[in-house]
């Protein structure tokens, strides 16, 4: 893990210590009001660093309550998600008028726009992500829709992301490649274990649509570099008819031109970061965009920058 960064109350003084975890834990996720069993025997400690886009930190304290309030989300200007994995005791949380207790072995994720309390009433020691909302929504639509529920980090995609998060926390690599590529995995696997347990949810109808989306996506993801491909050919090879495949896409507020369109910018900006990508134009025609000047327009529109800044930024942080 890059820019890691300790905090201890061990050397700070019994009748000073509140005061200097609201500090710690606001520096490391964001302002919050914490409630203690007794401040001045409270002890913790709390090891933080960047993989990527992602924040990753190992909270270890005795029992405290944590609560967020509309003055502290007053001045945020930036959405941002906790996505808190409990390894010793159970976590209750409340948000959104939901409330949950998520035990070891499980996940939940807090929305830091919002009101919130969490506590845990003994000894805990947490896995947990702070993750920018544009990074998680590249990867899955409407993530809000998943706060406030607890997820099972056992079995499945779930037990890999838990597993994958608590090995880099513990293993994580010093150079800024490395973290940028395992940080974007982490992303990718918790977006993929949310996505699984809401089809779990879903009715035996939605279930079929949702398989069919998923069928129709991997063609897509398949044939980034065919130019020539469009909605007739996907639901051709989905099976489909074309005003169905419109219809599994607009319920997730997307068109298909859309879907293709950014997974393919979002594969040519993956290539970027790998070494020696080649020429840009080569990128952009390797994934069906018609010249350079169109493939810059789109990425800079959909990433804020053009993708020769976006692979200069890249080699600056190698």
């Amino acid at each position: 893990m890059v820019q890691a960064a300790e905090f201890s109350t061990d050397a700070v003084p019994a009748q000073a210590r509140a005061a200097h975890w609201n500090a710690v834990i606001a520096r490391a996720y964001f302002p919050l009001d914490l409630t203690f069993r007794d401040a001045q025997r409270f002890s913790g400690r709390l090891d933080m660093g960047n993989v990527g886009e992602v924040s990753l930190s190992r909270l270890q304290t005795e029992a405290v309550q944590y609560e967020r309030h509309r003055r502290h989300i007053a001045a945020t200007t930036e959405e941002e998600y906790l996505i808190t994995i409990p390894r010793k005791s159970p976590v209750e949380f409340r948000q959104m008028g939901r409330d949950v207790r998520c035990d070891p072995g499980g996940f939940i994720i807090e929305r830091g726009d919002e009101p919130y309390r969490f506590a845990y009433g003994s000894a805990n020691d947490l896995c947990v992500l702070k993750v920018a909302k544009p990074v998680l929504a590249d990867k899955l639509r409407n993530p809000d829709r998943y706060c406030a529920l607890v997820f099972n980090g056992r079995e499945g995609i779930g037990s890999l992301f838990t597993t994958m998060a608590q090995q880099i926390q513990a293993q994580t690599p010093a150079d800024g490649l490395s973290g940028q590529v395992l940080g974007r995995h982490l992303v990718e696997l918790l977006a993929l274990s949310l996505d699984r347990s809401s089809e779990a949810d879903q009715s035996a109808g939605s279930a079929v649509r949702a398989a069919h989306r998923r069928r129709a996506e991997t063609v897509i993801l398949k044939n980034l570099s065919n130019a020539d491909l469009s909605p007739e050919v996907i639901a051709d090879a989905v099976g489909i008819s074309k005003r169905y495949l419109h219809e599994l896409f607009a319920e997730v507020n997307c068109t298909v031109s859309q879907f293709v369109r950014e997974q393919r910018l979002r594969a040519a900006r993956d290539v970027l970061q790998m070494p020696n990508p080649g020429p840009m134009s080569d990128v952009a025609y390797r994934f069906g965009f018609s010249d350079q000047a169109q493939f810059s327009r789109l990425f800079k529109a959909m990433f804020g920058q053009t993708p020769s800044g976006f692979r200069a930024e890249v080699l600056a942080a190698q």
